[in-house]
């Protein structure tokens, strides 16, 4: 284990959490091998920013929302600027968690040990079943976990469980590999084919954690709309062309309806 690899840096990027950043910046500053927690507040309408400050985060701040690939980059851009500045020691591993993790951030140490520890580049978390806010299950039927999974397994022969989870640890020149990092909720997906491309090793944990699930409403249908918009631009971008693309939402789309028709 390296010296640099065991100060992990956790970056978090944020955006109108002010009711769940304080519980998740705390479970994180807590876990093992963390010595600094990172918020970017992006474009937050409340009080994210100062909550996550409360909470013993450093906090950066985009004045608009720039989503989530900008946000976690504008993090660790602000990471080395705090190194090269005040002569930190060097962060040598980046745990990416989501701001409405809660308190349930504290499972994350599954995801760290294999980094630091030399035995993985990139770590993923696998997330037991969510629910909604009132107990019900997420909505639509998987369309874009299906697109990202077979998509991810087209372009680098490894088949993902969680090709959408947000939750990973990885080491700065995993990091280094995967950017600049696929726009918007493109960014896991890009990420992982990335990270394989480049031989490195990627390993998937599960790992008890809970964030809120999206919903069957028309919010949830329109963050499903543009989190498929997001994973096939970045397959594209990393070669997997648009006929491929097409038969990966219509393979996904008819297996998933033939289940879901099977549940009645």
């Amino acid at each position: 284990m390296s010296s640099a690899l065991a100060r992990v840096a956790c970056i978090i990027p944020a955006k109108d959490e002010q009711e769940r950043i304080a519980a998740t910046v705390t479970a994180a500053r807590a876990l093992p091998h963390v010595d600094l927690v990172l918020v970017c507040d992006d474009g937050s309408s409340d009080a994210t920013g100062q909550h996550a400050a409360a909470a013993g985060a450093v906090v950066v701040t985009h004045r608009r929302n720039r989503g989530k690939a900008a946000a976690v980059e504008s993090g660790v851009n602000a990471l080395g600027g705090m190194e090269q500045r005040d002569g930190r020691p060097e962060c040598g591993t980046l745990l990416l968690l989501d701001a409405d993790l809660g308190a349930s951030a504290a499972a994350c140490a599954p995801l760290i040990t294999p980094v630091v520890a030399g035995r993985a580049d990139l770590t993923i978390a696998v997330l037991p079943e969510q629910q909604t806010e009132d107990g019900g299950s997420p909505g639509g039927f998987g369309l874009v976990m299906g697109t990202a999974a077979r998509g991810i397994t087209e372009l680098t022969g490894w088949t993902p469980q969680a090709p959408l989870s947000g939750q990973r640890c990885l080491t700065r020149r995993a990091f280094e590999l995967a950017s600049p990092l696929a726009a918007g909720w493109g960014v896991e997906v890009g990420m992982t084919v990335d990270v394989l491309r480049a031989g490195l090793v990627v390993e998937e944990i599960p790992v008890a954690l809970r964030h809120r699930a999206t919903g069957r409403d028309l919010a949830g249908q329109l963050h499903r709309a543009k989190q498929l918009r997001d994973v096939t631009r970045a397959l594209a971008a990393r070669g997997l062309v648009q006929s491929g693309i097409d038969e990966l939402r219509a393979k996904g789309l008819s297996s998933l309806l033939a289940r879901r028709d099977r549940g009645r």
